[in-house]
Order: structure tokens, then C-alpha cells, then sequence
């Protein structure tokens, strides 16, 4: 497994921010995740560490909000989320290593400045916008986990109560997560280092999970959000850089 002591202090927190949004404040949050660990292991081996990890917070957010979760609605969006998981394949086995970065680094920018300039009018559900969001969201959570920002675009607007929007998120990216296995044992990322770091993690899933549950009325979710985004955008600026051949 990874020894690197810096691994572990990014990862950590990482890894209990995105139970925290898993289990209460929305799986957009979790979007900050694999830009911290990227900034101390590539993308690609940070996103197939995180994976097993996330099927486990998946297990426990699932318990709690399935219920709640708008079926009429995911099964418009699959369609759309199994194209974008299919397209991110293509992308991780094909596309060089610093054109991912640089790809990841710029959807990471986006997301973070489009959660302060996204428009906050009710907007009607078509399925072009449905396909659209769902797509970029299937695509930008095989690449990054990060499938919450596009999901939240397309769901935000549409005016949902807060535990039907959190429960249709959990749903959602509990059946993505599952698609993403494939793509992730295709690239062959799921080498012995990277499952003994993903076992070595997973305690904290159900630490995440339970502390997201217990926070989902208790705090300031805007407060929250924004220092996520910004150092969303600061970290995806540096993987940016960092990816440009200079």
C-alpha cells in the first residue's frame, strides 16, 4: 500500500468530506476528493483508490435514503450517465496521461466557479438538458469522482425538497458507481498497492457517511460549500498547471 505520509494527509480528509456529502449535505461536496489526492498521486490512481471506498459509503447512504429518492427522474438520467461513463473509458485508455490532467484540472475550475455564478430560477426538466448533464456527470465521475457538480445543475433548478434531491443523488451515483468498476478493471487500475490503500481507508466510509446524516440540519450548508469550491478551483488550477508542458 501507499507509505507516503503526505498521502494520507490529504486523503483522509478527503475521504470524510465526501461521506459527509454522501450522507447528508449533497454528493456535490465530495467533488473536491480526487483534486486534494491529486496533488500528491496522479488523478487516474487517486480515482481507482477512492472507488472501492465510495461503494461502501454507497451501502450505508443508500440505507438511509432510498426511500426518498425520485425514481421517475433516475431513470431519465441513466441513459444519459451510462454514455458519459462508456465515453470516460475511452478517455482514461486512450488519452495521455497530462491531457487527463489538464482535462480534470479544467472540469474541476469549471464546476467551482459555476457553483457561483449558476442561476438559482426554477428550470422545467427536457430530456436534451437530461442527457446533457447526465452525460458530463457519468464522464466527470469515472474521471474524478466529481460527478456531483453537473448532477446538481441539472437537479438544483428543478426545485426539489432537500431530502428528495440529497436521496435522488445517493440513488444515482450508487447505480453510476457501479458502471465505473468496469472502467476502472479495464485500465487495469486496480493494481495490489492501490486495493491494500483503498482497504486501509475504508474505515473512515461509515464515519463519513454517519457524520453527514448528523450534520444534514445542523449546519451552515452554504458556508460549507463555498470553502469547498474555492479550494476546489485552487487545487484544479494547480493540477492544471502542473499538466502543461512548460
Amino acid at each position: 500500500m501507499i507509505q507516503d505520509p503526505w498521502f494520507y494527509f490529504v486523503a483522509i480528509p478527503a475521504v470524510l468530506i465526501y461521506g459527509i456529502g454522501k450522507g447528508g449535505l449533497g454528493g456535490s461536496l465530495g467533488v473536491i476528493a480526487v483534486p486534494l489526492i491529486s496533488l500528491v498521486i496522479p488523478a487516474v490512481k487517486a480515482a481507482a483508490i477512492l472507488l472501492p471506498v465510495l461503494m461502501l459509503m454507497d451501502i450505508f447512504a443508500v440505507q438511509h435514503h432510498w426511500r426518498n429518492a425520485n425514481y421517475s427522474l433516475l431513470k431519465n438520467m441513466m441513459p444519459g450517465a451510462c454514455c458519459g461513463v462508456l465515453f470516460a473509458s475511452l478517455f482514461l485508455s486512450y488519452i495521455p496521461t497530462n491531457i487527463v490532467s489538464a482535462t480534470i484540472g479544467a472540469l474541476c475550475i469549471w464546476f467551482g466557479l459555476s457553483f457561483y455564478i449558476s442561476s438559482s430560477q426554477s428550470i422545467k426538466s427536457d430530456l436534451k438538458r437530461t442527457f446533457f448533464w447526465s452525460a458530463l456527470s457519468g464522464f466527470s465521475s469515472t474521471t474524478i469522482h466529481a460527478g456531483g457538480g453537473p448532477a446538481s445543475i441539472y437537479l438544483l433548478p428543478l426545485k426539489l425538497n432537500k431530502v428528495t434531491l440529497i436521496a435522488t443523488m445517493v440513488v444515482f451515483f450508487t447505480t453510476v458507481n457501479i458502471l465505473k468498476l468496469f472502467t476502472f478493471t479495464v485500465i487495469g487500475a486496480f493494481d495490489k498497492e492501490n486495493i491494500l490503500t483503498s482497504l486501509v481507508l475504508m474505515p473512515l466510509a461509515p464515519l463519513g457517511v454517519w457524520l453527514g446524516v448528523l450534520f444534514l440540519n445542523k449546519v451552515n450548508r452554504r458556508l460549507i460549500y463555498n470553502v469547498c469550491y474555492f479550494s476546489l478551483v485552487i487545487s484544479g488550477g494547480k493540477l492544471f498547471w502542473d499538466s502543461l508542458p512548460l
